[in-house]
């Protein structure tokens, strides 16, 4: 609460320190590249295609059980985990080539006892790998469309240099989210993808909303530095950025914990982008800034009157 409070006076771009956040950003960068390049991503039905069901037992099911049952009826590849409580079973199945989707279901129902009073059968879709290669090249469409608007955007409002740290931080925030996802082996579906656009857009009013304080202060503290300027202006958000971050992620944690298997990835996703994007929009987005040179002068626009010139001091 102090910290609310008061106005810090952190060094946070210091030389030492900002080059130890830029190094540390290097390595999660390069451990999510390695990682989604040698693991890759375990994509969602939304991505491969393929049958997804959501069964409900009476009883605590029996995934070997159910993984015999499903071997034996032909359908090879199956995976079979639980979904929240004992009784509750997700079985994803990969694309069954052009076998009707009536036709499927009808040989699941019976394969796993689905149909009378005590089993239901909760959940069924059906996802063509053609229309699951589609949705991949339009997820990535979008985040690459994002973020070159996004660039036009600062840079039209600030200057080049801010644009092309706020486009920085951002490609930061996106490849360590996803990165976090191989790394650990989490499913990664078409929510999750939602999440991370969601991340860019929560990443950038946060960088936007600094760099605002950073042009204000660049005309008000005359006679500093462009990294005691910016120091100072990341002081004097601090308490929003941190009563921010700190509530919406009081959010997320209840979302994660009481808001069942089905949108735990999306949770995920949102929990580990808020603490990379708060990181990063002090850190990244601004030391990139100061590694370009940027300076008060980069946002004077030029005197076009030559009468004007000879009266500037």
């Amino acid at each position: 609460m102090r910290l609310i409070r008061e106005k810090t006076n952190i060094d946070f771009l210091g030389g030492t320190r900002r080059k130890i956040a830029l190094f540390l950003s290097m390595v999660f960068i390069v451990v999510s590249i390695a990682s989604l390049v040698m693991r890759g991503l375990e994509f969602g039905i939304d991505f491969t295609g393929g049958v997804l069901l959501e069964v409900g037992y009476p009883q605590a099911a029996d995934l070997e059980a159910i993984r015999g049952k499903l071997s034996d009826a032909g359908f090879d590849d199956a995976l079979v985990q639980r979904f929240g409580a004992d009784t509750d079973v997700l079985v994803r199945l990969p694309p069954q080539g052009d076998a009707e989707p009536a036709q499927i279901r009808a040989e699941l129902q019976s394969t796993l006892g689905v149909g009378g009073e005590s089993v239901a059968l909760r959940r069924v879709e059906f996802v063509s790998p053609q229309v699951g290669e589609e949705l991949t090249e339009q997820g990535g469409l979008a985040m690459i469309f994002a973020l070159l608007m996004i660039f036009a955007y600062v840079m039209f409002r600030f200057q080049w240099k801010f644009a092309t740290g706020a486009v920085a931080a951002l490609a930061h925030d996106v490849i360590v989210t996803v990165g976090f996802f191989s790394i650990f082996g989490l499913p990664f579906d078409l929510t999750v993808v939602a999440a991370v656009l969601a991340v860019i857009g929560y990443s950038l009013n946060d960088t936007v909303v600094a760099f605002d304080r950073i042009r204000e202060n660049f005309f008000k503290l005359r006679g500093k530095s462009a990294e005691e300027s910016m120091n100072v202006s990341i002081n004097e958000m601090l308490a929003r950025t941190l009563i921010t971050g700190v509530t919406t992620l009081l959010v997320l944690i209840a979302l994660l914990t009481l808001g069942g298997e089905s949108i735990a990835p999306f949770s995920i996703a949102l929990i580990v982008g808020i603490i990379v994007g708060t990181y990063s929009s002090i850190y990244t987005a601004s030391a990139t800034a100061l590694l370009l040179g940027v300076n008060p002068q980069d946002l004077i626009e030029p005197v076009k009157d030559p009468d004007l010139i000879d009266d500037l001091p």
